[in-house]
């Protein structure tokens, strides 16, 4: 009798960095904020010069309470695009969870400003 190993027929697939990111969304979006953060790593290492996924990064790590690392994140993102408002009021709620109310107060007063409040939201 001769068999096929059918093994051989399937050529691995290493994802993609897009599939990374795509499936990185699904954790994120099914609350696996560790799962997703472990998965953005890998696609913000891949991609550094984009927000979009070192901005999800940020928010993987402040839901799963990682917030020196959701910090860092959202610091560089200001850094490299000023005017990304989200990320503004982000660290100021990350700055604010660690009872750094001081620190937060400028962010959220930016972040405000660049949604048209005058006052920012308590």
């Amino acid at each position: 009798m001769n068999t096929v190993d059918t093994r051989e027929s399937y050529a691995f697939h290493e994802e993609s960095t897009a599939e990374r990111w795509a499936r990185a969304q699904l954790y994120f979006e099914a609350k696996e904020y560790t799962e997703a953060a472990r998965l953005l790593t890998t696609v913000v290492d891949e991609v550094p010069e984009q927000v979009a996924p070192r901005l999800l990064l940020a928010r993987a790590y402040y839901h799963s309470a990682q917030l020196g690392r959701a910090e860092e994140q959202l610091r560089l993102i200001v850094e490299r695009d000023p005017v990304e408002h989200y990320a503004h009021l982000m660290l100021g709620r990350t700055l604010q969870r660690q009872g750094r109310e001081a620190e937060a107060a400028p962010w959220l007063r930016l972040a405000a400003a660049f949604a048209g409040e005058t006052h920012p939201q308590d």
